[in-house]
C-alpha cells in the first residue's frame, strides 16, 4: 500500500527538476512547463472526492487498480509523445491529465483502505499509516534526485519511469492487498451521502475549512518554492542534472525527517497539535519573505527553504491526525477527500503563479505569501479551539 503514495509523489515531484530542460526541448514558456504539474494536480482535485464515493459503493481495489492503470497510461503517452513527436506538447498534457485522474482514484483511497483491513486492530492502523506517510515524504526527498539522474541519460525518461513505477504498485496491490471477506454494510446512496456530508461540513465547518485552507497554503507556497529553486539554481548558480537534484533534495530531506518525527510525538494530543501549527506558522511566514532576497546566495538560500521545508513538514502529519481524529468514522473517509483535495489544488497553484510572479514581483510575491500565513496564523488561533473540537 506504501508503494501508492510513493509513486504518485514521484509522479509529480519527479518532474520539477525537469522542468528547465523540457523549455528548452519542446521550446515552451516557464508558465506552460509549469502547467505540466498542474494539469496533474488539477484533474485530481475534482477527482477525488468522486473516487472517495465510488470506492464505498464499488470496493477500494476495484477503484484503485484501474486509477494505477490510467496512470501507467499516462506516463506512456506523455513519454512517447516527448520521443516521437516535433511538438508534444498538447500529448504531454493529456498524459499528465490521465495520470491526475489515476492519482485521485488511487491515493486518497489508502487511507480508508487502512481502515477496512485493520479496522479492529489500533495499533496496526498506526503503523501502517505511519509507514504510508514515511512513504509519502520520502517520495518527495528521492523525486529531485531520481528525476535529475534519469533527465541526465534521456530527458523524457521521467514519464517512462512513471509508467513502471505504476506497473509495479498494480502488481504488489492485485497479488498483496486482500481485502477481508464477509458481510458488507451497504453503502449509502448519493443523496444521503451528499446530506450527511453537509450537514457535517455545517457542524464542523469553522475549523475544517481552516484546516482545509491551511493543507491549500502550505503546498502552495511548497510547490511555488520547489519550482522557483528548480529555475534559479540553472540560471543563477549555473547547477544542473544530478547535482542541482541533490541541492532540491536537501530542504526536502528535513522536511520528510521532521514530518516523520513529529508524526510520532503527537499522538493526538489536540493543545499541543495547535502550539505546533501556531509556531510553524510564524517560522513559515518569516521564513517565506526571504527566498527572493538571498536567491543571489546560494548558501543563505538553502538555510531559508530548509527552515521553510521542516516548518511544513511539522504542519502536514498535524493536519492530517487533526481531520483524521475528529470526524465521525462514517465521514472520515468523505472529509478526508476533500482534504486531500484542498493539497492537490495548492500544488496545482503554485508553479503557474510563481511562474507569473518571479518574472516581475518577485519580493512582492513571497512578501504576500509571508502576509497570507500570518492571516492562516489568525484563523488558527480564532477558530481551531480545543474544546470546540473536542465536544
Amino acid at each position: 500500500m506504501a508503494s501508492i503514495p510513493l509513486v504518485m509523489t514521484l509522479g509529480n515531484s519527479m518532474l520539477i527538476p525537469v522542468l528547465p530542460i523540457l523549455e528548452k526541448k519542446v521550446g515552451i514558456s516557464s508558465f506552460q512547463s509549469s502547467m505540466i504539474i498542474t494539469s496533474y494536480s488539477v484533474a485530481a482535485v475534482f477527482l477525488i472526492p468522486i473516487a472517495g464515493y465510488l470506492s464505498d459503493r464499488l470496493g477500494r481495489k476495484k477503484v484503485i487498480l484501474p486509477s494505477l492503470v490510467l496512470a501507467l497510461i499516462g506516463g506512456l503517452i506523455a513519454g512517447f509523445a516527448s520521443w516521437k513527436m516535433a511538438d508534444p506538447y498538447t500529448w504531454i498534457i493529456i498524459g499528465r491529465i490521465l495520470q491526475g485522474i489515476g492519482s485521485a482514484g488511487a491515493m486518497p483511497i489508502i487511507l480508508p483502505l487502512v481502515g477496512d483491513l485493520y479496522k479492529d486492530n489500533a495499533e496496526k492502523t498506526s503503523a501502517c499509516l505511519g509507514t504510508i506517510e514515511t512513504s509519502n515524504t520520502f517520495g518527495k526527498v528521492l523525486s529531485p534526485i531520481l528525476g535529475s539522474v534519469l533527465a541526465a541519460f534521456l530527458w523524457f525518461l521521467p514519464f517512462f519511469a512513471i509508467s513502471a513505477f505504476s506497473l509495479i504498485s498494480i502488481a504488489l496491490i492485485f497479488f498483496f492487498v486482500k481485502v477481508p471477506k464477509g458481510k458488507q454494510e451497504e453503502p449509502k446512496k448519493f443523496k444521503e451521502f451528499v446530506s450527511n456530508t453537509k450537514k457535517t461540513l455545517k457542524k464542523e465547518g469553522k475549523w475544517l475549512f481552516t484546516v482545509f485552507l491551511l493543507g491549500f497554503y502550505v503546498f502552495l507556497v511548497l510547490f511555488s518554492v520547489l519550482f522557483y529553486l528548480s529555475d534559479i539554481l540553472e540560471k543563477v548558480h549555473q547547477i544542473f542534472d544530478i547535482k542541482k537534484g541533490f541541492i532540491l533534495a536537501i530542504p526536502l530531506f528535513l522536511l520528510c525527517i521532521v514530518a516523520f518525527t513529529v508524526g510520532r510525538k503527537i499522538k493526538g494530543n489536540l493543545p499541543n497539535m495547535r502550539k505546533i501549527l501556531i509556531v510553524c506558522l510564524i517560522l513559515t511566514s518569516i521564513s517565506v519573505v526571504f527566498v527572493g532576497f538571498v536567491s543571489k546566495q546560494l548558501i543563505l538560500l538553502l538555510v531559508v527553504t530548509s527552515i521553510l521545508g521542516m516548518a511544513i513538514g511539522a504542519v502536514m502529519p498535524v493536519l492530517d491526525a487533526i481531520v483524521t481524529e475528529n470526524i465521525k468514522k462514517e465521514e472520515r473517509g468523505t472529509i478526508t477527500s476533500f482534504f486531500s483535495a484542498s493539497r492537490f489544488a495548492g500544488v496545482a497553484a503554485g508553479p503557474p503563479l510563481m511562474s507569473i510572479v518571479m518574472a516581475k514581483f518577485l519580493n512582492a510575491g513571497y512578501i504576500t505569501a509571508g502576509v497570507l500565513g500570518l492571516i492562516m496564523l489568525f484563523m488558527v488561533m480564532k477558530f481551531i479551539q480545543v474544546k470546540e473540537i473536542k465536544n
